[in-house]
């Protein structure tokens, strides 16, 4: 009862904090998950679903006692914890652009937007003659950038540790004072924390363009797909490119094994490396101690984007990155099921961290009882069947935003959902409101 008194407490205020997140398990009844679609019906991106099936595991799997597992709280966006008894965070303090580490990859260790030698490579792009040397430079160099993200954490970690020392909020954790040691000193029953890795769709769907386009099918040169990259698709000859960059070659968040496995191996190095870095409370009492995989963006895929160039799946240089493990915007073209099967592969027990993923439905397609049966029906299987991790739902018509853009104070109390959680409209950057604007209108 408490859980349904929650929901309709939420459905009342309509208010963008604090962040509502139904903890979803098989056992659910269609009652309650009626209830809480009526809750999503409302558009403000409330409740979002996280799945028991999946973290409880993972987090057993990870040294949690079972009874504190169970007894897990999404925390922040789409990150999980347990309460009273969680370090001082469990999200880093870094993103990590995989987008633009691939590009750096392409270009031997190079940044191609500052001429920068940032690290030793595996050599430069239009010299290389399989995929297999691409995938070979992406892993020599995001194990490099995973590392340097480490270094930067915990330089951060210290400098905390030794001048904010949090005493209140040690005070109110276990077993901090039982230990005589702040969280920032490994006073917590456990450490955990996750990284942001921002931009995996884009990842995905170049790396399946390059093998497709460049590799397998020959239609494309390396020194041309370079050379289109870094006029970022100028000229008749570069608009040709790009075009055959988006139509020619297949997208994650379609359910198509060639893409999508292609980002679960490259992801597979990624979530590998981050395991060798403890944080800097390991062996000083908690249990973890240690680093794992997690995929909120929260906004930054957009101030990501404007830092990164072109890229092999047709993004033109500053536009905004994929949000969270979501397909980039208009790629996925084959429907929710699709999206969500893609979704599933990616390793969702080893990404303890949190696999965000947003999706965008209109007010008028859940408007229709039948439509809600189906949603309900599409939650279960993804949960139950396909392990997902996550989902969260935009309930907003185009239309509406583009309106709000133009009259903002007609639309002053419209919520939205962002990454892993609400704003209102009218206060979100012009970019970060395209960008919503931009997501796929999904059908049932």
């Amino acid at each position: 009862m408490m859980s349904y008194l929650i929901l309709r407490s939420v459905a009342q205020t309509r208010l963008p904090q604090p962040n509502l997140t139904v903890r979803y398990h098989a056992g659910l009844s269609d009652d309650f998950m009626n209830e809480a679609i009526e809750v999503v019906k409302l558009g403000f991106g409330m409740p979002a679903f996280n799945n028991d099936e999946i973290i409880i595991p993972s987090f057993i799997d990870r040294g949690v006692k079972e009874e504190d597992a169970y007894n897990y709280s999404a925390i922040g966006c789409v990150e999980t914890a347990v309460p009273g008894k969680w370090g001082y965070r469990c999200t880093g303090m870094s993103f990590l652009n995989f987008p633009k580490s691939f590009l750096i990859a392409l270009n031997d260790g190079v940044d191609p937007a500052s001429g920068m030698k940032l690290m030793d490579g595996a050599g430069h792009f239009t010299d290389m003659t399989s995929y297999d040397q691409v995938k070979a430079a992406w892993d020599k160099i995001i194990k490099e950038f995973t590392r340097q993200s480490v270094i930067i954490e915990n330089a951060c970690d210290m400098v905390l540790e030794e001048d904010v020392p949090d005493v209140l909020c040690s005070a109110l954790c276990e077993d901090c004072i039982g230990r005589g040691l702040t969280l920032k000193e490994g006073g917590a029953v456990y450490d955990f924390i996750s990284g942001l890795q921002v931009g995996i769709a884009n990842l995905a769907d170049s790396m399946a363009a390059i093998k497709k386009l460049v590799f397998d099918e020959k239609k494309l040169t390396t020194k041309q797909l370079w050379d289109a990259l870094l006029s970022d698709f100028a000229g008749e000859e570069g608009e040709r490119i790009r075009k055959m960059l988006i139509e020619e070659a297949p997208k994650y968040g379609n359910d198509d094994d060639y893409v999508d496995q292609l980002v679960v191996e490259a992801y597979a190095t990624y979530i590998e490396e981050i395991k060798k870095y403890p944080n800097t409370r390991f062996g000083r009492g908690p249990i973890g101690g240690i680093r794992y995989a997690g995929t909120s963006s929260i906004s930054a895929n957009v101030g990501q984007g404007k830092g990164t160039l072109a890229t092999p799946d047709g993004r033109h240089a500053g536009e905004p990155l994929a949000e969270g493990c979501s397909p980039s915007h208009s790629m996925d073209q084959c429907g929710p099921t699709a999206v969500f099967k893609s979704v599933s592969k990616l390793d969702t027990r080893a990404i303890t961290g949190g696999v965000l993923l947003n999706q965008k439905v209109t007010p008028q397609l859940l408007s229709k009882e039948e439509n809600k049966t189906k949603l309900i029906a599409l939650l279960r299987t993804f949960f139950n069947r396909l392990h997902g991790y996550h989902v969260q739902y935009n309930v907003v018509s185009r239309e509406t935003l583009l309106d709000a853009q133009i009259h903002p104070e007609d639309h002053r109390d419209l919520i939205v959902r962002v990454a892993g959680y609400s704003a209102f409209f009218n206060v979100l950057s012009r970019q970060t409101q395209d960008d919503i604007i931009a997501r796929t209108e999904q059908i049932l």
